[in-house]
């Protein structure tokens, strides 16, 4: 396989699905996303980056509407405590957030971590077993641009109890959850992130993150 850059037009639209992916939490349509459709989006979650090849992810599909019936009431649960936790105007801001994707999504695509996956000692984990975590998350990544390019909209739901989640699929203790996502076809997208639309959160400026050789340095200037 020729290791070159893409054609202009491909490199553009790795790109464009990076840029212009979004966390959607409220403009689910109804329409279920067809099954051929769904099984790219995992070919490519399942394509991702894992250390020592240990592949830890599985995914559990979940339509039915009684079990995100029970997912949703124990995200209220979650939210409710979550909001309780911050004060005065930001409080008020956090409850006006539409957080309903877990209702309107068709589709809901639960993501684990097995860290057994691989066997005691995996190579790349020797020394850092945080890795099959790490690696679950490109997993999420994959799938997530994948999605923007199929024009599919993801909401990552992480206001749970562990132990909720766990209670309602029946997923071993041994295995981590590592993201409940909601998937669906949306009418639009937002320009910029949500969160920053809406007064919760900007994005910093990338020059304030980048050191150079060290942490703290800051990059030179040309």
């Amino acid at each position: 396989m020729p290791a070159g850059p893409f054609a202009p037009a491909a490199r553009e639209a790795v790109y464009r699905a990076i840029h212009t992916r979004r966390d959607v939490r409220d403009q689910f349509l109804p329409d279920p996303l067809p099954e051929d459709l769904v099984l790219r989006l995992l070919q490519a979650a399942h394509a991702a980056p894992s250390v020592g090849f240990m592949q830890p992810w599985s995914f559990i599909l979940i339509r039915d509407g009684e079990t995100k019936a029970k997912a949703h009431a124990a995200f209220q649960r979650a939210n409710d405590e979550a909001a309780a936790m911050f004060a005065g105007e930001q409080q008020a801001l956090y409850r006006n957030l539409k957080l309903e994707g877990l209702l309107k999504a068709p589709l809901s695509i639960v993501v684990t971590s097995d860290p057994d996956r691989a066997g005691p000692v995996v190579l790349g984990r020797t020394h850092n077993p945080k890795m099959d975590l790490y690696s679950t998350v490109c997993a999420v990544q994959n799938l997530w641009l994948a999605a923007r390019a199929e024009g599919v909209g993801v909401g990552w739901v992480s206001i749970f109890r562990d132990e909720d989640v766990r209670a309602l699929l029946g997923i071993p203790q041994r295995v981590e959850i590592v993201a409940w996502l909601c998937l669906g076809y949306v009418g639009d997208l937002y320009v910029e992130p949500e969160l920053a639309i809406k007064g919760w959160r900007q994005r910093l400026p990338l020059e304030d993150l980048v050191f150079e050789g060290r942490w703290g340095d800051a990059k030179a200037s040309e």
